[in-house]
């Protein structure tokens, strides 16, 4: 009993973590107004309901006193507090998806800038404690966390309130009972109690299991969904080697995962609709039975009666609220925890840049980079891998090269920032722009235009600029296509994609340029004219290069090659080769 206490507390409280940004962000006031007019309204909604079951009685015992004026005064009655209460209905519900969308787009870029901060949806691929799937837990788990928050929290405010309400009526329509020789009074409000407590105990008891079924559903769902992207993306790669038997394995055990999951949340809420279903009928009649004996004794009339039966349903639903919600409380704590899991990954993340952890970055004094004891580590094992005491002056060009795996990229990423696992400095030249080239550039989806001056927006340079750094990488059939919009990464081939590259280096004009391989989908032809380009058209640019191919060489003033046994201590080092 105490776990699950300290269970229930746990999960309230990683509730409350997520929450409490919004409510005391810059939105506060406008959130708090709503959720005040939502409650407001709720309240209103339960004070109707009340006049209405008066009013119901009143109906009611006009019929049985065939009371023709006293019907028509109470049905005009019903029909303006019906009137009433449709306009509550509504505005509830357009202001509750007004407070749900604003609250959904605050956390939603409150995530977003914390995952792309300092290249954290880049670091998060290094752990493993709990940060998979980040674009369902921003997409849906956000959506579903607000959704279900507001719809949980007032609905239990809502019930709770109308508990209060139908009790004292449900209260003072029961009479007393004798049982044992003990008058037992207001007794259908003790018969509501121990209906909807035993109710929820067996709900409780069917139904546990599901928090985890939901939660790993989640997981299954965007793991599948992620494989099929990862196809679509890399389509061309496994079409060649015609990997489709391998892909439709993988596929297929996926998504059995998927299956056997949701049978398994299919059995449980097979035994949880059984019960919930009948308990609901039973709900409907049993109030009825009950308070049947003081109306057929005269004790009562006809609308007491359907006034008792329609409080002691309103009082049942309120108490067994928990039934009722149990499915959505389920998801609730599978969103929360999956929320809460992401965050903490996130945080993780943010924490170690902040101490400064691993490889250190730090602008020098002057306008050289500076590599001070580098020594690069894998995430997992933390094995060497390169060792690298190194000054860079600008406008110099530099190229690296070595055996594959030797860390020659890697020493690029811990120049970027993004590779934190090691230890060392690198001072970075001061007041210094620079940009990366890749192997493989990132192509966005969108118009052509924005692919060929990313990172920087897409209206950053004129039609004239961009048509002829397309030409001058030899890519002028593109030259008019800059409003067309299309999947470039798949339209385009791989040495396309990196002269596109090229392109917006010629673009940006960085003091620093680093490429990874940048031309090695190129023909050695194309890879010539392209340094050459570079080489004109930014003599200024400072370049590092990490390549294999000997034809590099005349391109650069430094040729630095890894040598693995020149490292005492494992992993390679970087040696001058004449």
């Amino acid at each position: 009993m105490l776990d699950r206490l300290s269970a229930v507390r746990a999960f309230l409280s990683d509730v409350w973590r997520l929450t409490r940004p919004y409510w005391s962000s810059e939105e506060r006031w406008a959130a708090r107004g709503l959720l005040a007019a939502i409650v407001a309204l709720n309240l209103g909604a339960v004070a109707i309901e009340v006049w209405l079951t008066k009013v119901n009685s009143t109906i009611f015992n006009a019929l049985e006193e065939k009371d023709q004026s006293a019907f028509v005064d109470a049905l005009l009655m019903f029909g303006g507090l019906a009137l009433v209460f449709i306009a509550v209905a509504v505005y509830r519900l357009y202001l509750n998806q007004m407070l749900q969308i604003r609250w959904r787009r605050w956390l939603t870029e409150r995530y977003l800038g914390d995952w792309l901060e300092n290249q954290t949806f880049y670091r998060l691929n290094f752990t493993s404690n709990g940060a998979d799937n980040p674009d369902q837990r921003i997409a849906e788990d956000l959506r579903g966390f607000v959704q279900l928050t507001l719809s949980l929290s007032l609905g239990f405010l809502t019930n709770i309130v109308s508990l209060v309400s139908f009790l004292a009526i449900l209260w003072g329509l029961s009479g007393g009972v004798s049982l044992f020789g003990l008058e037992i009074p207001g007794y259908m409000v003790w018969v509501a109690l121990v209906y909807a407590i035993g109710g929820t105990w067996i709900t409780h008891r069917i139904g546990k299991p599901l928090a985890k079924l939901n939660f790993d559903q989640q997981k299954y769902e965007a793991d599948f969904r992620f494989a099929l992207v990862r196809l679509r993306e890399n389509a061309e790669s496994v079409a060649l080697q015609r990997g489709e038997p391998q892909e439709a394995r993988r596929f297929a055990d996926r998504f059995g995962q998927v299956v056997s999951n949701w049978w398994a949340i299919m059995r449980t809420q097979k035994r949880l609709v059984w019960f919930t279903a009948g308990y609901g009928q039973v709900a409907i009649i049993f109030p009825l039975l009950v308070a049947a004996p003081r109306y057929f004794s005269g004790a009562i009339p006809l609308g007491a009666l359907m006034q008792t039966s329609q409080a002691f349903g309103q009082v049942q639903g309120a108490l067994s609220w928990f039934i009722d919600a149990y499915t959505s409380l389920a998801d609730w704590h599978a969103t929360t925890s999956r929320l809460v899991g992401f965050h903490h990954a996130v945080e993780a993340v943010r924490a170690a840049n902040s101490r400064h952890a691993g490889i250190e970055r730090v602008e020098g004094a002057d306008a050289s980079l500076h590599l001070d004891g580098v020594a690069l580590a894998l995430p997992v094992s933390g094995a060497p891998l390169l060792r690298a005491d190194l000054v860079v002056a600008p406008g110099e060009r530099l190229l690296i090269s070595g055996a594959s795996g030797s860390g020659k990229s890697t020493l690029l990423r811990a120049i970027a920032g993004i590779w934190p696992f090691g230890k060392g400095r690198v001072r970075l030249p001061a007041d210094a722009s620079s940009m990366t080239l890749p192997q493989k550039p990132y192509m966005p989806i969108g118009s052509l235009r924005a692919a060929v001056a990313y990172p920087a927006n897409a209206d950053a340079f004129d039609d004239a600029t961009l048509r002829a750094v397309l030409v001058d990488v030899g890519m002028a059939a593109f030259a008019d296509q800059l409003d067309e919009e299309d999947h470039w990464s798949q339209r385009l081939s791989g040495g396309e994609q990196q002269r596109l590259a090229v392109a917006r280096a010629l673009l940006q004009k960085p003091d620093w340029l680093y490429l990874d391989e940048a031309t090695s989908a190129c023909d050695p032809e194309t890879e010539d004219r392209l340094y050459g380009l570079l080489r004109d058209r930014l003599p200024a640019t400072a370049i590092v290069s990490v390549g294999h191919r000997t034809s590099l060489i005349p391109h650069h003033t430094r040729h630095l090659a890894v040598r693995r046994d020149d490292a005492p201590n494992g992993g390679g080092a970087l040696v001058s080769v004449p």
